[in-house]
């Protein structure tokens, strides 16, 4: 089942291959980079149907005279630059923090958790696709929830918890050879951590 599973994913691969020669071109990208109007005008209406979309165009129009008064930085100029400084800190702290969150440790581990708390060897990889499942479907109700709390309270909320439920784990692993019920409370937390990284960071 494990190699159909994994060649599964090829699937949509192939699928983008087979169509990606019949859709469209981007309309900004035939105007702005091409600057081809009517190649445009074919490929909005291709996307929208047949109509007046002048008004498009002329967005699409602005936008290209907003990019050719706007200079391109290089990546030397963007880290001198002062006006940038504050921006790129941020930047780089939020890639920092996400690479060094611990989701990799996670499930790095898990396996050797699930074995520990006694699941039977056939059942662990299901386990582990479970958690996969968990951050997939976080990661759908992140993107319900940021358009009403904003990205700066999913972050704040989301690494909070995960920095609790990261010493509850490290609680529960030190005490799972005095307790027979630790293995599961640490499964459990495994879950929650990666279901608060999917919905936050």
């Amino acid at each position: 089942l494990w190699p159909w599973l994994l060649a599964s994913s090829g699937l949509s691969a192939l699928v983008q291959l087979v169509t990606l020669p019949f859709f469209p071109d981007s309309p900004s990208y035939l105007l702005i980079q091409k600057g081809n109007e009517e190649a445009c005008r074919k490929a909005i209406r291709k996307l929208w149907g047949e109509g007046d979309h002048q008004a498009e165009i002329d967005d699409i129009m602005r936008e290209k005279g907003a990019m050719a008064s706007t200079k391109t930085l290089r990546v030397l100029e963007v880290i001198k630059e002062r006006s940038l400084r504050w921006q790129l800190y941020f930047m780089m702290t939020v890639m920092t923090t996400l690479q060094l969150c611990g989701i990799n440790a996670i499930y790095f581990y898990s396996f050797e958790v699930f074995h520990t708390a006694k699941f039977e060897e056939y059942l662990i990889p299901y386990v582990s696709l479970g958690i996969g499942l968990c951050e997939c479907l976080s990661s759908i109700l992140c993107s319900t929830l940021i358009d009403r709390f904003g990205r700066k309270v999913l972050l704040w909320g989301g690494y909070t918890l995960m920095c609790s439920v990261l010493a509850l784990l490290t609680m529960t692993l030190s005490l799972q050879h005095r307790f027979f019920w630790m293995h599961y409370f640490s499964v459990v937390l495994i879950f929650l951590f990666v279901v608060f990284y999917g919905s936050g960071p």
